[in-house]
């Protein structure tokens, strides 16, 4: 079985070099004592993540990201919704690039997956602090 997948749903897959973000995640996955073993992605629009978050969360709002964690130990395990016109809003309102929100928010989940919340006080914080590192791993990968 393929320890990731890559699915699309109602929008065309984002330009993103499969291979490497897998090496990625596995290597962040591994800095927080984790194995990624069944993650699946599932690229969709604002109308599918909205029906996701009402169906399952009992939440009115579109969101960049919904994290479904099935984790059992060190094993990573989850499914995540990522909504690429969201991605594409708040990457424009913090000015970033397209591409660099994206990598953010892919990563956001696996942190979510390793134990990492942001909901609570100082919880945001440690969150944007991982994924900048993450980030960062991912740019040292690159070179």
């Amino acid at each position: 079985m393929n320890r990731f997948q890559w699915i699309t749903k109602n929008v065309a897959m984002p330009e993103i070099d499969i291979p490497e973000m897998e090496r990625w995640i596995s290597a962040v996955a591994r800095s927080h004592g984790k194995v990624a073993h069944e993650l699946t992605y599932i690229f969709c629009d604002d109308e599918e993540i909205l029906r996701v978050n009402r169906q399952y969360l009992q939440h009115d709002y579109y969101t960049d990201i919904i994290t479904f964690d099935y984790t059992r130990g060190k094993l990573l395990r989850g499914d995540m919704y990522i909504s690429l016109d969201t991605v594409a809003s708040n990457a424009r309102l913090v000015s970033a690039t397209y591409s660099r929100e994206l990598l953010r928010v892919i990563i956001h989940g696996v942190l979510h997956l390793c134990g990492i919340n942001d909901k609570g006080p100082g919880e945001r914080e440690i969150m944007e602090m991982n994924e900048d590192r993450a980030l960062a791993m991912l740019n040292e990968m690159e070179q």
